[in-house]
């Protein structure tokens, strides 16, 4: 039985508690918040206000890390340090030199297994498509396209003011709303060769997180990319991702994956599961996320989306922000993790 614990008990945790509890081989031992009123939901659960006692105090083999982003670092390597197995929220962190800290950590502690919520890549429709694509049978990738728009209210910051700076969230809607987009972009395009980016605020909201990010990105397998992000839609659409290759068109959006090629018409391919409720738009694939890493744990086993994994799509960003600033294309700087 694997004893878990969960620090951070936002938004998110309410995705990660019920897995946790339903899962037959795990048990919630304690979780950590500094709002008391966020363990009303988990009255005889042990809560700490302090992660780091928590830490200390429980024998656990796992921890779920749902917390702001500036703090994943430093509650990753309190973890890491004391020998616990980490599922790590996304993004990977809130700037590209404490990212690139958690990826340094995971090397120097090849016991430790630290596992990034990335789960759009478990998606029914994105694995389907990985299939397709790797068989050769379409011939080679020409270009991707990411389309993320959705809405975000002002509202949405002032009810929690970390997500509105930069210090504290690291940006806006490239690594809140679309990094999952961004991952698979370069997930199935393959190693940036360069990207040309531009960041704005259309929201007249005052704050220092951009709403509206685009790129164009060219890969060094010769295709090219094009993304787009905003949360200043009037609603949250469907997302989308689209790749073209020699021989058909591949299409994500709505959840369903279709083929089209030449001289036949559009054909449904695969389906995801879809989240019950208004956010739908998270996608389903947590749980088979964390399923998948406590066997990985139970087995020793290497099958999971490490932090090295998770570091190409704060990498983008980063790339994004300085390619807006200097008004220039800009070539991916060879990463000591690759």
């Amino acid at each position: 039985m694997l004893r878990i614990g969960v620090i951070g008990l936002g938004d998110i945790s309410k995705i990660h508690v019920p897995v946790i509890t339903e899962h037959p081989e795990a048990e919630l031992i304690a979780v950590s918040d500094i709002d008391e009123e966020a363990y009303s939901s988990l009255p005889d659960i042990p809560c700490y206000p302090d992660y780091r006692t928590m830490l200390q105090e429980e024998k656990l083999d796992c921890v779920h890390i749902c917390l702001p982003h500036h703090l994943h670092y430093p509650a990753t390597k309190v973890a890491v340090e004391r020998g616990i197995h980490v599922i790590l929220e996304k993004p990977l962190a809130h700037t590209l030199s404490d990212s690139q800290a958690i990826v340094d950590l995971e090397a120097a502690n090849p016991h430790v297994k630290i596992a990034v919520n990335l789960q759009n890549r478990l998606n029914e429709t994105v694995e389907c498509l990985q299939e397709l694509v790797q068989s050769g049978t379409y011939g080679d990738l020409l270009s991707v396209k990411g389309l993320v728009a959705w809405h975000r209210p002002k509202s949405y910051y002032e009810v929690k003011p970390w997500r509105a700076s930069m210090e504290t969230a690291g940006g806006g809607v490239m690594i809140n709303q679309s990094i999952h987009t961004l991952d698979l972009l370069q997930w199935f395009g393959g190693g940036i060769n360069t990207i040309r980016g531009s960041i704005d605020t259309l929201l007249d909201y005052g704050y220092d997180v951009e709403d509206t990010a685009s790129a164009y990105i060219t890969f060094e397998s010769g295709a090219t990319g094009l993304f787009f992000a905003t949360n200043a839609n009037g609603d949250n659409s469907s997302v989308e991702l689209q790749l073209i290759l020699e021989k058909a068109k591949f299409t994500i959006k709505d959840s369903i994956l279709t083929i089209t090629q030449v001289d036949e018409e559009k054909k449904i391919l695969a389906e995801d599961r879809k989240l019950p409720g208004s956010k739908f738009y998270y996608g389903a694939s947590h749980a088979k996320l964390i399923n998948h890493f406590y066997r990985q744990i139970e087995q020793d086993g290497d099958d999971y989306i490490h932090a090295k994994d998770a570091y190409s799509s704060m990498e983008m960003i980063a790339l994004i922000n300085e390619s807006s600033r200097t008004k220039q294309t800009l070539s991916r700087k060879v990463s000591t993790n690759k």
